[in-house]
């Protein structure tokens, strides 16, 4: 028997289950690229479309985990000495976590969890886990790659589009009965012709651009892996070298990049140095790519005309954190990667990975962040061990 501890964020404060606005969500059977979405044996335990990140939601894991002789411990407590995520992990075999609510696995708290063997992000975005210290312990580390990088890029057009457009304050006007048209549009610009550049042109970044190009937005990219020729003449993109040559270029500026120590605080004051005034900062990321009171800063000034995003740090962000309350901001709660069509295919691509687990079979390549005490598959292609 295995012990698996589940980390979820809370249920509804209107009670679980919600009622849900659709019956259905579309059948996805494959990703840009061709690679297949997740195809557990074992049925899941939920009808796709279902709130199945939350506590009560449990992944749908409950029926196959218990019918196979394992205990599943859920919880959304996980800060803190006596939380109930520290508590069990000292005799856990598996942790299970989303980058939305994540349970932060040190090498302290990795130090303490003698038995673990196995830690599995529900999503994508594994940098809440200490990979070096995994990686010691022989821990494997595995992610559902591509499960919701289509719904993170989704995510930044809207965002894009509601900080250019000046869309949510207008809708406030709205909202509280007001009909104020020169207020609405005193902040509100055209998309069209405007330069958007992405800092890293991987799976999302690459989505975004192919999403902006019929927006007639002249694109630009900076990757530490230049683009195939081929996709940079569909697209017409123009490559920079180093985020500055970018960030002096363009008017949105999109970050797309892991969080590396190299990419801590990326965007701080010297960086904001290089930004045109009045350029929009899009971060679906990592929160700590920037400089927090940097942020602040360059909107207070003008130096940025809006910020939009939905990481932060740490998470949940605590209720006096600046980027609440700045002035022309966009800010979300971390759920751009967690709708009900990408919890579909994370919860059984979480699936997927216990089986082989379990049944000693290989977890896909593309899955793999660690393994082996190296990194592997994807980690090898998309993280460092520093």
């Amino acid at each position: 028997m295995a012990k698996v501890l589940c980390v979820l964020y809370p249920d509804p404060v209107t009670g679980y289950p919600p009622a849900y606005a659709r019956d259905t969500i579309p059948t996805i059977a494959s990703y840009p690229g061709g690679q297949t979405t997740p195809t557990p044996k074992s049925p899941l335990g939920f009808k796709p479309g279902e709130l199945v990140g939350c506590v009560s939601g449990e992944l749908g894991l409950r029926p196959y985990l218990e019918a196979n002789g394992h205990e599943l411990v859920v919880t959304s407590d996980k800060d803190g000495a006596d939380s109930t995520f520290d508590r069990h992990l000292v005799d856990a075999d598996i942790v299970i976590s989303q980058p939305f609510w994540p349970a932060y696995l040190s090498a302290e708290r990795i130090a303490k969890a003698k038995k673990l063997k196995l830690a599995v992000t529900a999503g994508i975005g594994s940098d809440h886990v200490d990979l070096k210290a995994a990686a010691a312990r022989g821990i494997t580390v595995a992610e559902e790659t591509y499960s919701n990088s289509i719904s993170v890029a989704e995510h930044v057009v809207m965002m894009v589009l509601s900080l250019v457009r000046n869309y949510l304050p207008a809708h406030q006007i709205a909202f509280n009965g007001g009909w104020n048209i020169a207020d609405c549009v005193s902040r509100s610009y055209d998309l069209e012709g405007m330069h958007f550049g992405t800092i890293a042109a991987g799976r999302i970044g690459l989505a975004v651009l192919r999403r902006l190009k019929p927006f007639d937005v002249k694109l630009h990219y900076m990757d530490q892996h230049r683009l195939p020729e081929a996709v940079e003449q569909e697209l017409g993109l123009t490559f920079h070298a180093t985020p500055e040559e970018l960030v002096a270029a363009c008017d949105v500026i999109n970050l797309q990049t892991p969080l590396y120590p190299s990419t801590e605080n990326m965007f701080d004051d010297r960086m904001f140095e290089h930004v045109k005034r009045g350029s929009y900062l899009i971060n679906t990321a990592r929160g700590k790519l920037c400089d927090r009171d940097a942020v602040v800063r360059a909107l207070a000034s003008g130096k940025l005309a809006g910020y939009a995003g939905d990481v932060w740090f740490p998470q949940p962000a605590p209720v006096d954190h600046p980027w609440r309350t700045m002035p022309n901001n966009g800010m979300t709660p971390h759920m751009s990667g967690s709708s009900l069509s990408a919890q579909a295919r994370y919860a059984a691509g979480t699936l997927e990975i216990l089986e082989c687990f379990f049944e000693g079979r290989p977890i896909r390549p593309e899955y793999l962040i660690v393994d082996g005490g190296h990194l592997a598959g994807t980690g090898a292609r998309s993280y460092q061990l520093t």
